[in-house]
């Protein structure tokens, strides 16, 4: 097992950080990294299609076989073309929550079977064209089944319908995050008063509503809670079956929301390790009367991404070091204002791109936005980074791509893939280019100078 694990994982996790240290040094050789482009966002593709081999062989491990699975990556943790039409090249679909996401999904070529929208505020004409696509749809709320029964009458859908649930198990160590909680925003509070009933109702007047779907899972929450949330989803399930006396609930979504360590390069919790536990947990879920549909995205990527940012000074402030860098907040908003909640490793290398040696030096790591808290780390203990050093970022692959903040109008930064070849070289290809000065003006209203002055 441990063997196949570590094929899984594209060769494990001290090989996937080999990977990174020879794409870096890589970057700066090819002119990538450099004075010029003193940032860049790099993704692995070898573990991105590792992690997604791990995630179905975890589940195919557990599940009776025939059951019909939807892997369906997350796409707000990621937002980017080329790598949701890698998923969709292991198989995965896309869970979607605005129209922008469902249009980045369809360009990869994900089809509508293959998508899951969710979102707390779904307007009409989002719910007409999901309808319209056959585009599978969890109900947030009471009103918004409402508006579905009406859609439905009027135009007939091929899509699969749920109610997304909260079985308000708790949360986890990161409030912002948490989603079952007594007072969470997502779903039908299963606990509330009457609305357990009410789920049942619905579905004994909508024969058509055949899913049930409940997000447990974020950062800082643990296998256990996560595991309770899909066993009250699944008891929901079973009575509601039960009581109508036919197997209307035919599928269940289990969300996503596997943590991961930023600790460290070791991948823990694994998805097999969840898998598993869910198995033990609710094991009627996997004997094959259930469809299955997960919604991972942090794990999927996290650990194949880096922001790598050239330190433009090297200087002191009460008597502690600072290496001044092109990230900050405008790529690593959520560590910059939330770093307990949110820490990131940092690694050093040199100019030439190469992990950098030497005895650790307590040092602060500062971005280029003009705030004084825009710091990526404060008092690391790092190689000593000099002017023309790199700081690398680690464990970056997902949601740090998505969140850029334009603070001070900063750019965002090129990404590029990258995979090792047979002729012993590592490969790039650019997945999304660096804005452009232009590309801010015109998002700036630069179009309409007198937009103002001609009122």
């Amino acid at each position: 097992m441990g063997d196949m694990q570590n094929t899984l994982a594209g060769g494990g996790d001290a090989e996937r950080a080999a990977r990174r240290d020879e794409a870096i040094r890589a970057a700066v050789e090819q002119g990538l990294l450099g004075p010029g482009t003193p940032i860049i966002g790099l993704l692995d593709v070898v573990g991105i299609r590792a992690s997604a081999a791990e995630l179905r062989a975890a589940f195919d491990a557990v599940t009776a076989p025939g059951t019909p699975v939807l892997h369906a990556f997350a796409v707000k943790a990621t937002p980017l073309v080329p790598v949701l039409r890698l998923l969709r090249d292991t198989g995965m679909g896309a869970e979607v929550a605005s129209p922008g996401e469902l249009a980045l999904a369809r360009a990869a070529g994900i089809t509508p079977a293959r998508t899951v929208l969710d979102s707390p505020a779904k307007t009409p004409a989002e719910l007409r064209e999901a309808l319209a696509l056959g585009i599978a749809v969890n109900a947030d709320n009471p009103q918004e089944l409402d508006r579905i029964d009406a859609l439905a009458r009027s135009a007939p859908t091929r899509s699969p319908i749920g109610i997304r649930v909260n079985p308000q198990v708790g949360g986890g160590t990161i409030d912002a995050t948490s989603t079952a909680t007594s007072t969470s925003k997502f779903g039908v509070a299963l606990q509330d008063e009457g609305a357990r009933e009410w789920v049942v109702r619905a579905c004994a007047a909508r024969p058509w509503l055949t899913r049930l779907h409940a997000h447990t899972g974020s950062q800082g929450v643990p296998l256990s809670l996560m595991a309770r949330g899909v066993e009250e989803t699944y008891a929901l399930a079973e009575e509601i079956n039960q009581r109508l006396g036919r197997r209307q609930i035919d599928t269940i979504d289990i969300g996503g929301g596997l943590p991961v360590n930023f600790h460290s390069d070791d991948t823990t919790p694994t998805y097999a390790q969840y898998a598993r536990l869910l198995s033990e947990a609710v094991p009627g879920l996997f004997d094959g009367r259930y469809g299955l549909v997960t919604e991972f995205g942090r794990s999927l990527l996290a650990k194949h991404g880096t922001v790598v940012a050239r330190v433009e000074y090297a200087k002191r402030a009460g008597g502690r070091p600072i290496a001044v860098t092109h990230a900050g907040v405008q790529v690593a908003t959520r560590t910059v204002y939330a770093p307990g909640s949110w820490p990131l490793r940092i690694a050093a290398y040199d100019p030439k791109g190469r992990p950098k040696e030497g005895a650790p030096v307590v040092q602060d790591i500062a971005g280029p936005a003009c705030f004084s808290g825009d710091l990526l780390a404060e008092g690391r203990s790092l190689p000593l980074l000099d002017q023309g050093d790199y700081a690398a970022a680690l464990d970056t692959g997902a949601y740090y791509f998505a969140h850029h903040y334009a603070y001070n109008s900063l750019p965002r930064p090129a990404i590029h893939g990258f995979a090792p070849h047979a002729d012993g070289q590592i490969h790039f290809g650019l997945v999304r280019p660096a804005q452009t000065p232009e590309d801010i003006v015109r998002e700036s209203g630069g179009y309409q100078p007198r937009a103002l002055l001609d009122l």
